[in-house]
């Protein structure tokens, strides 16, 4: 995932990982040990549904620029803003 931003001058952060995580860990608890097809708006899976699935969600929150999924190390789909 890439987000954008302004650096904060006194944190000299776009954002925080630990703020970012708080962001993100519902999403990925949404879907971890799930069967994807039954999750409301993943009924067809593709690295690039899931991609834009995420982007939307985290979106809400913060400014996403991408979200890459990989599918293997050398396979992915990249959502981009």
């Amino acid at each position: 995932m890439t987000v954008g931003g302004n650096v904060n001058g006194n944190t000299g952060f776009i954002i925080d990982f630990f703020d970012l995580d708080r962001i993100v860990q519902p999403i990925i608890d949404e879907v971890d040990h799930r069967t994807l097809n039954y999750v409301e708006g993943l009924e067809n899976p593709t690295a690039e549904n899931i991609a834009s699935w995420i982007f939307r969600r985290v979106n809400r929150a913060i400014n996403v620029h991408a979200v890459r999924v990989n599918e293997t190390r050398d396979c992915w789909a990249n959502v981009m803003a």
